[in-house]
């Protein structure tokens, strides 16, 4: 045959596509086994979820704070510590893999490391307090490491905003009150105030201090407050007052608010889960309860400090950490859903099968929880992020999961399996749907944003206002539901989207990073509400995601574009798998299935698979707050490259003839 010819042509595209066919086949297979061997005995999935060095840090504190110090622990702990500082550039830690220095994270580090019995005068003891002080000295540090140190009486508690018990008392109408800030934000406050208004005090039992940190001795340092605008002035001015009064506060007064507090936060100590299954809050109930005198064998303290240790993970090195919280309903959802387009096997659909029931057990259906203050008549319908956290259901996590439940059930030709499950999770959603259109994380209308200019809220994360990212997920579960009487309410969050879109394309990501994540959330609500795709604000879309892929076909993008969104999409050329299938999700809503740039993606993703079958990357690649705290979700790496490319080689399938 000529290799020239029109024929010997056809059947070489033939034998290529056969050939990539064959790859990606494979890809799947060998992505669906690792992943389902990580399927717990339940039925759920649970991957590790790693943050920065100040949880670690601050659990080794807490054990001083106590003075009930596991000292392997300890040690496994500190070994972490030393790993992740930087060994080259600044020397001190950051706030995510390659970031740049961060003051509070290397300070707490730094303590954390010297009450583990690490020599000052060790290389890296020595390098991390000359960063410290280069950079203004521990007294720059933000607001909760602030705290931390008054609690060990480094710094005076002038040194930290005045953050009075009494404000349990307050009424509903009152400029701040409880009601008004986020769930985390609730969870941590409550506690803290009391330690706080108490003025605790660590055991600190081998008495470690840090003043080698400080450029001005601590009690000599006049600027802890940096002045931002005119209402920050305003509530520092009313911060001064408030401590200047805070001596002739009523005996009786501040007893009351006392039990105010220890009354609001005992009914969400939430067993071995913890209050609001994050760590910060579990920490200041742990202390607060020791302050308020509870003995060690009280059944509340046992619980809390259980639910501490149960986010601890020991790894293979000998090295351990201590997890912010923990996340099997959303690595449950997400594995779910990337395995229902990989194979009807009957392991595969048992392992799915498995899981909807470990999920539908899950639902919170009778407790109602804080968000009962902005919808007092809706019936609870929720899912968690967490284990158990009913008082704080995640209206992300109910859109997946309620979505899947449905898909499921469609698939197994049993339409009612789960109607009670999907019509609450719905009912419960689309009353938490703020003014605006959009959906929040926990909360409707969480946006009191002149909060965001108290003293204690320097880290500008006190709200849970709706965000672009989780309205293009309850989109997406509500057209996947397509309940006739949710019309009105996918109509209002279309216009949020539309409104909410950046002027070059993409949408902003709130629990992602970042804006990648953002627009492929967006496109995936949009597509299933029925948009056309060449209208041309999705065209932009699109548009925008080509333009930020990379020569190898993959996309990366840095959690410095929290801080400057001119670096929106980029990351210096580093690809990464949760990026790369990101974008190349968002495009695949759209139908892009034959497009260059998808199929430049998927030969990335193809590429980056590892020997286990799987993905990885050291890149922390969601906010806890932006700007603040990240996450290293370390299932990220696993199911949505998987989820990518079995939904393409499914496009790719229906687009034959």
């Amino acid at each position: 045959m000529n290799p020239s010819s029109p024929s010997a042509s056809a059947a070489r595209i033939s034998f290529i596509r056969e050939t990539e066919a064959a790859r990606l086949n494979q890809a799947v297979e060998r992505a669906r086994v690792a992943l389902l061997a990580q399927q717990r005995q339940d039925g759920h999935w649970c991957f590790e979820l790693e943050s920065d060095c100040t949880i670690t840090a601050e659990y080794i504190l807490m054990m001083h704070y106590m003075d009930e110090i596991d000292g392997l622990l300890q040690e496994k702990m500190a070994r972490y510590l030393r790993a992740i500082q930087a060994t080259d550039g600044h020397g001190g830690w950051s706030q995510y893999h390659g970031g740049a220095l961060d003051l509070s994270c290397t300070v707490k580090a730094y303590y954390a490391l010297k009450a583990a019995g690490d020599d000052p005068a060790a290389e890296h003891m020595r390098r991390a307090c000359e960063v410290v002080l280069a950079h203004g000295g521990a007294a720059r540090c933000n607001v909760f490491t602030r705290i931390l140190l008054a609690l060990f009486e480094q710094v005076p508690w002038r040194a930290v905003p005045y953050v009075p018990v009494e404000i349990m008392l307050l009424p509903r109408w009152a400029p701040f009150h409880i009601d008004k800030i986020s769930y985390w934000a609730r969870t941590t406050t409550v506690p803290l105030t009391i330690l706080c208004t108490l003025k605790a005090k660590a055991i600190n039992p081998h008495k470690v201090g840090v003043r080698e940190l400080f450029v001005t001795p601590p009690e000599q340092e006049r600027h802890y407050f940096l002045r931002g605008g005119a209402l920050n002035r305003a509530f520092l001015a009313l911060d001064k007052v408030g401590r200047a009064l805070d001596r002739w506060m009523p005996k009786r007064l501040r007893q009351r608010a006392v039990r105010e507090a220890e009354a609001w936060f005992l009914p969400r100590v939430n067993g071995e889960d913890g209050v609001g299954a994050i760590f910060p809050p579990m920490v200041n109930c742990y202390e607060a309860m020791a302050l308020l005198g509870y003995p060690k064998d009280h059944p509340a303290r046992q619980a809390c400090l259980r639910s501490l240790q149960k986010l601890v993970v020991h790894r293979n090195d000998g090295s351990a950490y201590c997890q912010p919280c923990v996340s099997p309903i959303w690595d449950t959802g997400w594995s779910v859903l990337a395995l229902m387009h990989t194979s009807n096997d009957a392991s595969t659909q048992m392992a799915i099968a498995r899981a909807c029931d470990w999920l539908t057990a899950k639902q919170e259906l009778e407790h109602k929880g804080d968000w009962v203050a902005r919808a007092p008549d809706v019936a609870p319908g929720g899912w968690a992020f967490q284990y158990a956290n009913a008082f704080y259901p995640d209206i992300d996590d109910t859109a997946v999961i309620a979505a899947l439940l449905h898909i499921q059930d469609r698939h197994r030709a049993e339409p009612d399996r789960h109607r009670i499950n999907t019509d609450r999770a719905a009912d419960w959603m689309i009353a938490l749907q703020s003014k605006n259109g959009g959906f929040a994380a926990f909360d409707a209308d969480n946006t009191h944003y002149y909060l965001n200019a108290i003293p204690f809220a320097d880290h500008g994360a006190l709200l849970d206002p709706p965000t672009e990212d989780v309205s293009g997920r309850v989109l997406a579960s509500l057209c996947v539901l397509a309940r006739e009487q949710d019309r009105d309410s996918i109509r209002r969050c279309i216009d949020y989207l539309r409104a909410t879109q950046q002027a070059d394309g993409c949408w902003w990501g709130r629990w992602g990073s970042n804006y990648i994540y953002g627009t492929w959330s967006v496109l995936g609500g949009l597509a299933l509400a029925g948009e056309d795709p060449q209208q041309p604000y999705i065209r932009k879309a699109i548009d925008w995601l080509r333009s930020r892929q990379h020569d190898d076909g993959g996309w990366g993008e840095t959690n410095d574009s929290y801080i400057d969104p001119a670096l929106r999409g980029t990351n210096d050329n580093v690809s990464t798998p949760h990026s790369t299938a990101w974008a190349v999700l968002g495009q695949l809503a759209m139908g892009e299935v034959h497009s260059d740039s998808v199929r430049r993606g998927i030969a990335f993703l193809l590429a980056d698979q590892q020997a286990h079958g799987l993905w990885s990357h050291p890149s922390h690649n969601a906010p806890g707050f932006p700007r603040v705290y990240y996450l290293k979700y370390h299932g990220y790496a696993a199911y949505f490259p998987l989820w990518t490319l079995a939904r393409y080689r499914q496009l790719l399938r229906l687009a034959e003839p």
